[in-house]
């Protein structure tokens, strides 16, 4: 979906950031190894489906370091929700703008909140694919939490 990506690269304009060309790769694991960062400096980003109650449906994007995984049980305090879960495909593709190994941290669809761990936004560099399995981009934490202006929460694993 290149219009993602375009919007991402407009996005960055104002802050200091590196694209990196790898070989096409969507999984945490093996496009920091491409990239040659420990996978904890990647932004592992996940969409959750989260029912307050049985009516009503949100759609979240987590953000959390590539090394941990997200805690549903987290999430479900947070929004003191009855269930938390990922949500298919289809719906995570249409919210994301993009194909599942590349979903940006930040949210491009009013219908998809941003919470991001912590530890995300305090990495002095931090990578994620950029819309595509074959382009990354470094952005410090702190640039990320300026330009997507996350709700920042404890969303991992004590």
């Amino acid at each position: 979906m290149p219009d993602t990506y375009d919007r991402l690269i407009a996005l960055l304009e104002g802050v200091p950031y590196k694209l990196i060309d790898h070989a096409p790769d969507g999984t945490t694991e093996t496009v920091s190894a491409l990239r040659g960062h420990p996978v904890a400096q990647a932004a592992k980003c996940i969409i959750l489906l989260v029912k307050p109650d049985k009516r009503t449906t949100k759609y979240v994007l987590a953000v959390v370091p590539g090394d941990r995984r997200v805690d549903l049980a987290a999430i479900k305090r947070l929004y003191a929700a009855k269930y938390v879960g990922f949500a298919d495909a289809a719906t995570a593709e249409r919210l994301a703008r993009t194909v599942p190994g590349t979903v940006l941290p930040f949210s491009l669809d009013p219908e998809l909140e941003l919470i991001a761990d912590p530890a995300v936004v305090a990495e002095p560099e931090l990578y994620f694919n950029a819309a595509r399995l074959d382009r990354s981009v470094m952005i410090s934490g702190p640039d990320y939490q300026a330009l997507a202006r996350p709700r920042v929460e404890p969303i991992t694993p004590r």
